[in-house]
């Protein structure tokens, strides 16, 4: 793959969601935010429907299948209730999740290799709906070539650990966690895995990530959330995408 292919950036909605939930009304609404994102160039919109609903609600998958002109990313947790929700709806991909009732956001990577024939049989009724299948794992080889074997068509790596390094000033963990992205971005590709990315990036970290050639998409949300109260959501979308293109071209 060449540094020129376009790299495709993913807006996840669920926080707009956490604001309206924090009253218990219906504004700010999510699919406006996702006719915003699209007008401001997103390539796709991601919306994780937890079991508890904690932000995004299944009223809110319904109006964004009916109103999107750009791919729905339906990230998910692997349970019969998620896998009938996806069946139904029948969105342009699905992203399994690990998923905890007592975390505050995704804290790490689905474990694969552990549980490979019940995720194997769980993807295969997704892949005959016509759904991408994509698996969010952390940067190691045993989860990705575990994703891989099932069937998955596309891994989306955690980049949480090397933001999180970032974020809190150790210089030295940060270029490692980037490392071994890079290299298991590079691993995943040899393999014929798409490769996305995501989870904590910030205009202050998504250019190394976004250079990687292997990683074809980045899927970006709580940040471009919070940096919409300030610059508004367009303006916040379209400097990521500045960021990332001049990342990729450099």
């Amino acid at each position: 793959m060449k540094k020129q292919d376009k790299l495709r950036l993913g807006v996840n909605i669920d926080h707009v969601a956490t604001v309206r939930n924090a009253r218990g009304g219906d504004y700010p609404d999510p699919l406006r935010a996702a006719k915003i994102a699209e007008q401001a160039g997103a390539d796709g919109i991601t919306a994780h429907l937890r079991e508890d609903r904690r932000h995004i609600s299944d009223a809110d998958i319904e109006g964004l299948m009916d109103v999107l002109t750009v791919p729905l990313n339906f990230e998910m947790a692997a349970t019969e209730e998620m896998q009938k929700i996806a069946l139904r709806h029948r969105p342009h991909a699905v992203c399994i999740v690990p998923e905890k009732r007592e975390e505050r956001t995704t804290e790490g990577g689905l474990e694969v290799a552990q549980d490979e024939n019940r995720l194997a049989h769980f993807i295969a009724p997704l892949r005959e709906a016509g759904s991408r299948v994509s698996i969010f794992i952390a940067a190691d080889e045993r989860q990705i070539e575990a994703a891989n074997r099932i069937g998955a068509e596309v891994i989306e790596l955690h980049t949480g650990a090397y933001c999180d390094a970032f974020a809190e000033g150790h210089w030295d963990r940060a270029q490692a966690e980037l490392r071994k992205l890079e290299q298991m971005a590079q691993f995943a590709d040899s393999l014929g895995l798409e490769v996305h990315a995501g989870h904590g990036l910030t205009y202050d970290t998504v250019s190394p990530v976004a250079a990687f050639p292997e990683v074809r998409e980045l899927n970006i949300g709580h940040f471009l959330i919070g940096e919409a109260i300030f610059l508004g959501l367009e303006p916040a979308i379209r400097e990521m995408r500045r960021l990332m293109f001049e990342a990729r071209e450099e």
